[in-house]
């Protein structure tokens, strides 16, 4: 398995495993064993990065986690997140945000049990909470860090400046985002931010929440309990139009003699040394198909062709519903 060092010197597996989907987001949660029996693969084919949040389920993520890794728990980086208002002992959810100092060493010590070890790896703030400064939030985790409890910081969906700010009293080791060949912006200002703090990044969604793999068009028919049908870049008119953009990576695949995924996977491991996108699955055919991006060289050749075919085609649609806008780049 190829790593990658992400800030402070952590390093991981080149490509991680996200594992919210397991629990929640896109339908009813898969089968417990049937996924414990994924993630254990997952590290005997030399993954050392898993994506967790107390949010997913909430709590049953952590927990499915917890157990499918605690016997090879010290050769792995766990990451989990805090940061929704969410009460740690029972589940209820709150409105919004709640990063206040107290709420963020309880959330961690909850986390802690269900992940059934003494230390996260790598903690996030899942989204900014405008209530409370970032440099108490940092200054918490800090603090966590010097009990031994968490190693690394990071954040997801921060803006420039709430980066910046963290950074100064935490150094920080990993931001995670959402980017794909679907959503690009944080080319724009949030990558050349990070090289220049030295953050390593984490793309969430590095393949389009499944739409980049070409196996999904204005036709496929979402669960009821998928978070895609209120997404509007997934409307059927919106996947429609979009459906360009899946032609681009198409053809690339076919000469290449790989799948799309493998070709959205590798364009992003191209982009930056400090990268490690953490694409999501439930299926053991597709964890193997999405780690064999990993041996798929794009060539710069290749990297112009898909730059100069995207800068033709509009996306369709926000990435996220309106609230859920609200909620990132703060």
């Amino acid at each position: 398995m190829k790593t990658r060092i992400l800030g402070q010197g952590l390093a991981v597996s080149a490509l991680g495993l996200g594992c919210m989907g397991m629990s929640s987001g896109y339908g009813p949660a898969a089968d417990r064993q049937e996924m414990i029996a994924l993630i254990r693969t997952a590290v005997e084919r030399g993954v050392t990065h898993f994506d967790t949040a107390e949010a997913y389920g909430p709590f049953a993520n952590e927990e499915l986690v917890g157990e499918a890794l605690a016997t090879v728990r010290d050769q792995l980086v766990i990451a989990t997140k805090f940061g929704f208002d969410i009460d740690p002992v029972t589940g209820a959810r709150g409105p919004g945000t709640n990063s206040q100092p107290a709420h963020i060493k309880a959330a961690v010590e909850a986390s802690l049990k269900r992940l059934r070890t003494e230390r996260i790896d790598l903690l996030y703030q899942h989204r900014v909470d405008p209530a409370v400064p970032i440099e108490d939030v940092a200054g918490a985790v800090k603090d966590l860090i010097a009990e031994g409890k968490v190693g690394h910081f990071g954040l997801s969906e921060a803006g420039l400046q709430t980066i910046r700010r963290a950074h100064a009293v935490q150094p920080l080791t990993a931001v995670q985002s959402e980017y794909s060949l679907f959503w690009r912006e944080p080319e724009n200002e949030l990558l050349p931010l990070l090289e220049e703090l030295g953050i390593g990044f984490v793309p969430f969604s590095p393949l389009g929440a499944g739409f980049l793999t070409g196996k999904i068009d204005e036709n496929t028919q979402f669960d009821a309990s998928d978070f895609r049908n209120v997404v509007p870049r997934f409307s059927a008119e919106a996947r429609k139009a979009n459906m360009a953009l899946v032609d681009v990576v198409k053809a690339l695949a076919v000469e290449k003699g790989a799948t799309p995924a493998q070709v959205a996977l590798a364009w992003l491991l191209a982009q930056k040394p400090w990268i490690s996108p953490i694409p999501g699955t439930t299926k053991l055919h597709r964890l193997d198909e999405n780690l064999g991006a990993l041996d798929l060289i794009l060539e710069p050749a290749d990297l112009q062709r898909i730059d100069g075919e995207l800068a033709h085609i509009r996306i369709s649609g926000e990435r996220l519903p309106e609230a859920a806008l609200k909620m990132t780049g703060r």
